[in-house]
Parts: C-alpha cells; structure tokens; sequence
C-alpha cells in the first residue's frame, strides 16, 4: 500500500472525526442556543427542520460540482465554513444571525457529508478492501468527543462561543493542513474526461432507490435513538433525570466499537451478511425497547441498537458507490453518493416527528415498534449489498491499486 493511500485515509479519517465534533457540539447545546437567542419553542421546530433541507440541498448541489471540481476541492472547503458557521451560532446576538448561520452550516454540511463519502468510497476502491466503516467509526469518536466537551462547557456554564471557540481554533487549520493529502477518484476518469462524455453520470440510477430506502430507515432510527431515548427512559421506564441520559452515550459507543470492528466482519462473511445481521440486531433492539420492564432493560435494548444500526449506514454508502463504479459511466460513483446522502437527511426529518406523533396518539412503546418493522425493511433489500464485482472479503479482494491517480495537492 503506498504512502499516499495511507495519508489519504488519515486526512479523510481527521476530517470524520471533525464533522462528528462540530455536528455533536451544535445538536447537544439546542437548549442553550434557544435560551442566547430567545427561540420559542413554537420557532424550534423550524430552525431545526431548515439545517437538514439545506443540507439536502448541499449534497444535490455537490453532486452538480464534482462534475467539474474533484470532491477533495469541496472537502477542503466546506470543512472551515461548517466550523466558522457553528462559531456563528456561538457568537451571534440577534435571531437573524442565528438563521444565517444555521443556513451556512446546513448548505456546508450537506457538502461536507457528500464529499467526504465520495472520497471513502474511492478510497475504499483504491485499497481493493472494505475500510468505509472505519470512517465512520472517527465520526463517531467525534461525536463522543463533541458531546463531552458540551457537557464541560454545559456544566462549568460557559459562554457558547467560548465553549465553540477552541475547537473551531485547534481543528480548523488541522482540517487545512490535512486536507493537502486527500486522495481523489482511486482509478476513476477525471472532471475533464467526464465533462467529454456529456454528463453520463446522472443517468440509469434507478438501482440506487432500494438504497435510499435503507438509508432513510438507518436514519429514522437513528434520530428515534438521538430524539426519544432520554424522554423515553424517564418518562415511560421510570429512570432518574440523571440516568435517562446514559443511554445516547452508549448507543454511540457501541456505534463506535461496532464500526471500529466492522470492516474485519465485512472481509470475513461479506457486507450482505454483516447489513442483515445489522438489521436483525436493530430490529431485536427495538423491540426491546418497546417491551422493557425498566430502565435497565430498556438500555440493553439501546445498547443492542448501537450495535445494529452501526454498520448500516457506512455499508449503504459503499454499495453505492460500489454499483455505480461497475456501471463503467464517468463519475456515476459520485453522482450516487451525493443522491444516496440526501436520504440521511430525509431520514433525520422524518424519524423525530413520526416516533411523537405517534407517542402522543398511540403510545411511546407502541411507537418504537414502528421502526422496528421499518429497519427489517433492509432485510429485503440485503441483495443490494452483494460485493460483486469488487468483492470485498476472503479469497476475493483484488490487488492493492498502486496508482490512483491524483492526490488533491496541485487541482
């Protein structure tokens, strides 16, 4: 493996783990953030729905970009933008410059998540072996990291620009200095050579649908499990304030240890097998969940959907990119994931609302049966996983790819 590969995949890992601090820093502190701007809670709802649209936004118009620009360019920086929009957050003073600054990092993170994924994919492609989840694996150290340093910041009471002021300040130039070592399309045309086939890469990507599904599905519940689980803990299973909330933190820890061992599992038994047994766990822990006695039943059953829902998303990625890259189109590959990203944001808008209105309708127990039976929806779909042509796992990884074109340094 060349050094330029392993520099890649470092500056790309860096840049997961960042996301994952910026993003946990902002969603962790929304009562503060409400309280500095005066945000009733009839006004909430909007201004978090409008960071998710946008970002939808973001990922189509990156799709659009890379047919011109390598994902590294955009990579490098939408990066800072979404660092210096959640330092905006931090530091403004009026509701206007809330909403400027939440529209900034809504349209940057969509462009981040995007590109990012594009640059996974091919490096995943580059290596000849499954390495996406370890990628996701950093994003979800950082957002481990993010939600203790907003903890710090919650507990000393600090001032939400000073709490945001020293990470944006250590990883916005380390984002910079690593962005240098980005490695773009691991043996894919280049822009110009798409540009000369008329945009090709859009077309025939019907096959794509399925996957989009589970990657709404992966994200309804995982914002069941972001949303729900405090409230769920104290108010139906009886816990303490205090205890209710433990179980987001182990759900992304078991997210973290499950992707930091997934991509051994995926060599070994083959990504269909790791997205349906993934679905299984989920759907286990759900219903867990649903039918827990008390509180520490129900955090077997968070625990449990840490563990599911953890290979999922990173898997419906490299399927993605995976089945376009055999299509032979130019740049069919990054097309898919900048579509294919869209649905985490359909799922985050969804999964919320659905989970409480149904709550408030039916019952809260009743509600997390619903994405129970939406997770086995996957299970249907697993075919779409199926690793072939590029087969990932014993006795089928193709050849380390030597040369993989261009790093970003020079484009």
């Amino acid at each position: 493996m060349t050094d330029v590969l392993r520099r890649g995949r470092a500056s790309l890992a860096f840049s997961f783990l960042a996301q994952g601090v910026a993003f946990a820093l902002l969603v962790t502190r929304i009562p503060a953030i409400q309280d500095r701007y005066g945000v009733s809670d009839a006004l909430l709802p909007a201004f978090l729905a409008a960071v998710p649209i946008l970002a939808g936004v973001g990922s189509v118009t990156t799709g659009r970009l890379v047919k011109r620009v390598p994902p590294s360019r955009v990579l490098r920086w939408s990066q800072p933008v979404v660092l210096l929009a959640l330092l905006g957050v931090g530091a403004g003073e009026h509701m206007a410059g809330l909403a400027v600054a939440l529209a900034a990092f809504g349209l940057a993170v969509g462009a981040l998540d995007a590109s990012m994924n594009m640059l996974g994919v091919s490096l995943q492609r580059a290596y000849g072996r499954s390495i996406m989840l370890s990628f996701h694996a950093a994003y979800s150290l950082g957002g481990i990291v993010g939600a203790s340093l907003a903890w710090a910041g919650a507990h000393w009471e600090l001032a939400l620009w000073v709490s945001y002021l020293p990470v944006v300040l250590v990883l916005l130039p380390a984002a910079l200095v690593g962005s240098r070592w980005y490695v773009d399309r691991g043996g894919e045309p280049s822009p110009v050579e798409e540009a000369a086939e008329g945009g090709g890469a859009t077309a025939g990507l019907k096959w794509l649908l399925p996957l989009c599904l589970v990657m709404t599905v992966a994200y309804i519940g995982d914002s069941t499990v972001s949303n729900w689980s405090a409230k769920y803990l104290q108010d139906v299973l009886g816990s303490s304030e205090q205890m209710a909330t433990v179980p987001y933190n182990v759900y992304m820890v078991t997210t973290l240890l499950g992707r930091a061992l997934g991509d051994v599992s995926v060599r070994r038994f083959g990504a269909v097998a790791v997205v349906r047994a993934g679905a299984l766990v989920a759907a286990a822990g759900f219903a867990v969940v649903a039918g827990a006695p008390g509180a520490w039943v129900g955090m077997l059953g968070f625990t449990l959907l840490g563990i599911g829902l953890c290979v999922l998303v990173p898997q419906t990625f490299a399927a993605a990119g995976r089945r376009a890259f055999a299509s032979g189109r130019p740049g069919a590959s990054d097309a898919a994931v900048a579509r294919l990203n869209v649905f985490n944001y359909v799922g985050f808008l969804i999964g919320s609302p659905l989970v409480g209105a149904l709550g408030d309708a039916w019952s809260y127990r009743g509600a997390m049966l619903v994405p129970m039976v939406l997770v086995l929806v996957t299970l249907v779909y697993a075919r779409s996983f199926e690793p072939q042509p590029d087969r990932y796992g014993g006795g089928h990884e193709r050849p380390h790819t030597a040369d993989v074109g261009r790093g970003s340094n020079g484009l």
